[in-house]
């Protein structure tokens, strides 16, 4: 007796359909999985979430609160990351802070990232005249050097954390733009885009079907490296006062505050440079494992 064959699974009858996103997402699992420093970059990161969320309750003093009786204390049992010169404790203040880190990070490139990719792959769809006037904008905003540009807007629009994260964003937006456009018109030029087109798909349709789901990749990549690129420059902005305003425990203010006694107490700028350091290098090492699971030129 001849099997029938199942027409829409490509398989014999009776078989379970495969199906590709599970073989893609289990190929990217398996690459990931041996990539020992993206695995490293995953655990860090995932500490630091933890931190973000568990550690402010695990704190029962404020982290303005002051002793000036203790200030400027070298690390001990009682204040683990020692105290700053208001006498506030370090340990704390660099847990709360972590929240604040992370969400100047995720959400400038959240904004960032949407406003990108969307001018990038209408730039790259469309292409003619519209491609020209998005492009030219874009590289008028990557004529200046990213902390410049954030420096910039944020002296407009005045220094506060919302305002840091809008700043930010906006220095991200030609780097995702320049990657989905680039992306956008390989994925435009394939012969099932002209099928679809053919068989009377909207262009919206199109785009969201077809075209995003296709040059994710990249962007996932870019959008983890870019969340350590804009701790650095959030926390830069800080530094010079232009960031969140005291008393906010924000780690670039701290180490603003610290600079001014490396010499008596060092672990006063240190400690929260340190944080810097290791949040930055936790995304860089992550987004590394990402690019190479994602490639499809890697081996397995």
């Amino acid at each position: 007796m001849q099997e029938e064959v199942n027409m829409n699974t490509g398989g014999i009858s009776g078989q379970e359909p495969i199906n590709p996103n599970v073989v893609r997402f289990k190929e990217f699992m398996k690459k990931f999985l041996r990539n020992k420093s993206a695995l490293i970059g995953a655990i860090m990161i995932l500490i630091l979430f933890m931190i973000a969320i568990i550690g402010p309750m695990l704190t029962d003093v404020s982290p303005n609160a002051q002793d000036l009786t203790n200030r400027l204390a070298t690390p001990n049992a009682d204040n683990w990351f020692g105290t700053d010169h208001l006498g506030r404790d370090i340990f704390t203040r660099i847990v709360h802070g972590m929240s604040i880190t992370l969400r100047v990070g995720f959400f400038s490139v959240l904004i960032g990232m949407s406003v990108g990719v969307t001018l990038g792959v209408i730039s790259g769809y469309y292409g003619k005249w519209v491609d020209t006037i998005i492009m030219r904008f874009m590289d008028i905003l990557l004529a200046f050097p990213g902390i410049l540009l954030a420096l910039a807007v944020v002296s407009v629009l005045g220094g506060s954390l919302n305002n840091v994260i809008i700043s930010v964003a906006v220095f991200s937006i030609p780097v995702f733009a320049r990657i989905s456009r680039g992306s956008t018109l390989e994925v435009r030029q394939l012969e099932y885009i002209e099928a679809v087109k053919a068989l009377g798909a909207s262009d919206l349709r199109i785009i969201s079907l077809h075209v995003l789901p296709n040059i994710l990749s990249p962007i996932i990549v870019q959008a983890t490296l870019n969340i350590a690129t804009s701790v650095l420059t959030a926390s830069g902005l800080s530094f010079l006062g232009m960031g969140a305003q005291p008393p906010t425990p924000e780690w670039g203010a701290m180490l603003s505050d610290g600079r001014n006694y490396m010499w008596d107490a060092p672990h006063v700028a240190t400690i929260p440079g340190l944080a810097i350091v290791v949040v930055v290098l936790a995304f860089n090492i992550f987004g590394d494992g990402l690019r190479d699971a994602l490639d499809p030129k890697t081996k397995n």
